[in-house]
């Protein structure tokens, strides 16, 4: 099974517990850490912007990607949403049996 943990950011708390929650109910994740207090400066049409948001990580299967891009863009208010997925490496068989377990 191939694990992979996905970053995407969000401008508040509602915004953050409606994904997670969609994620997690729908078996898409098995886990969504909700991270506060970020800061993010990047280049957007031409400025620099500087705005507070929260970064969820979520915990789900390769497989899943697709699903779990597809769900984020439609519960996300950014034209453009931060969705990034990165490979895990190595997990210990215990939390990878769990993952695999509550998700699809």
């Amino acid at each position: 099974m191939d694990i992979i943990i996905m970053y995407c950011t969000v401008p508040d708390n509602d915004v953050a517990l409606a994904i997670a929650d969609h994620l997690v109910n729908n078996k898409l994740a098995a886990c969504v850490n909700i991270v506060s207090g970020l800061m993010s400066v990047y280049s957007w049409k031409n400025e620099i912007c500087n705005d507070s948001e929260l970064l969820l990580i979520i915990k789900t299967k390769k497989d899943l990607y697709h699903e779990v891009e597809l769900s984020i863009k439609a519960l996300h208010p950014y034209e453009i949403p931060e969705i990034i997925a990165l490979p895990v490496v190595a997990v210990s068989n215990d939390y990878a049996e769990w993952i695999n377990n509550v998700t699809k």
